[in-house]
């Protein structure tokens, strides 16, 4: 007898692990680059230098000899420290993850910039300014997907508990004092209840203490 298959669940393909994290990951160098590229832009113009994309996509202009190296490092490290820690931030939002969206982020960008310039990047600063800049993601994302695990979650509205719980009350013909429980059959306090089997309805006495019956 042929197996019968179970139908595909629609969207199913679009929920798949791999996919959704390699998604994030170009989200996050995508956000990388613009910033980065905004950041050089306004600095270079500022400076009354031409831009070029070489800042962005290479190695030579991160140097510890010039002041314009150690701005253009600078700014790499604020660009990954701020928009694309507040990206995995974002996207992510989980702490155990940080360090391997961080790591994969400088590892891309070393990728890009070897298959740009083809060469390795022989500047000892670059390689410091990638070092810091990975720490400086991994601290700064830690501690934003932790603030926002922390969050408390609300499961629905005081109004909404509050106006149930008065209609339960309102039709129970209990008061807001009586602790009663339908569901048992009976209440707590005087008055009448009915059994659980339905045999009737049964009126509550006091039990009677030692001193009672010696009185009796």
């Amino acid at each position: 007898m042929a197996r019968r298959r179970r139908p595909r669940r629609s969207g199913a393909l679009g929920e798949l692990p791999p996919l959704k994290i390699l998604s994030q990951i170009i989200l996050v160098q995508v956000i990388l680059y613009v910033s980065l590229t905004a950041l050089l832009f306004f600095t270079e113009r500022i400076s009354g230098r031409p831009f070029s994309f070489s800042l962005v996509f290479g190695w030579n202009g991160i140097r510890g000899d010039t002041t314009e190296g150690l701005v253009t490092a600078f700014i790499f490290v604020l660009a990954a420290a701020l928009f694309s820690a507040a990206a995995i931030v974002v996207f992510v939002g989980r702490s155990k993850l940080v360090l391997d969206f961080a790591a994969t982020l400088h590892f891309v960008h070393l990728v890009v910039v070897f298959l740009l310039t083809k060469a390795i990047p022989a500047n000892l600063a670059w390689w410091l300014t990638m070092v810091v800049s990975t720490g400086a993601t991994v601290l700064v994302g830690t501690w934003g997907c932790r603030h926002r695990e922390l969050q408390p979650i609300s499961f629905g509205g005081a109004a909404e508990t509050s106006g149930t719980g008065s209609g339960a009350v309102a039709s129970t013909g209990l008061s807001p004092g009586v602790d009663g429980d339908e569901e048992q059959g009976f209440s707590h306090g005087r008055g009448r209840g009915r059994g659980l089997d339905g045999a009737g309805e049964y009126e509550m006495v006091p039990v009677k203490t030692g001193e009672n019956r010696r009185q009796d």
